[in-house]
């Protein structure tokens, strides 16, 4: 399987093999388990290893924002639609739902699975925008399941710091 994967990637453009490293975040995204929570333990660790918050928020930024071409290419080059082999989505959702947690594992280890699950059972309106075509239906759901898991864990955290 490495095998065809390396053969693959000769025969692509340039671009083409930038836009699937970024897109299986540097092949994470062909791990033959669970491909998309494998991109957000990888999501987990740059929040670890990030120290500064506003050098993660400029990371989660960028990383949003190669997600969508890069994912839109690789779709066309996988030619399936939302193939399991992307996970910048799962990534760039993970990210999201780690802004400003406190770096501690009570908060860390929850928001974790509460991204996991939100992005599994695609609560409106992330159940209509997977549906949608490319790079927005790929990513798009990821973000809002992000969003979701974000707001979440920020009200907890409130919460826990108003009632102890």
């Amino acid at each position: 399987m490495e095998r065809d994967y390396t053969d693959k990637m000769k025969k692509k453009s340039l671009i083409d093999n930038i836009s699937l490293q970024l897109a299986t975040v540097f092949g994470v995204g062909l791990s033959p388990f669970m491909p998309g929570t494998a991109g957000c333990l990888v999501a987990l660790i740059a929040f670890i290893f990030i120290g500064n918050p506003n050098h993660f928020l400029i990371f989660t930024i960028f990383s949003i924002i190669i997600s969508f071409p890069t994912s839109s290419r690789a779709e066309k080059i996988y030619k399936i639609k939302d193939c399991k082999k992307i996970v910048i989505d799962d990534f760039s959702g993970m990210l999201i739902t780690l802004l400003y947690v406190p770096k501690e594992v009570k908060y860390i280890i929850p928001t974790f699975f509460l991204f996991r699950m939100l992005d599994m059972i695609k609560i409106p309106p992330a159940n209509k925008i997977e549906k949608i075509h490319g790079a927005v239906g790929i990513v798009g759901d990821d973000l809002v399941a992000g969003a979701y898991a974000s707001f979440i864990i920020q009200v907890v955290i409130l919460l826990l710091r108003i009632f102890p």
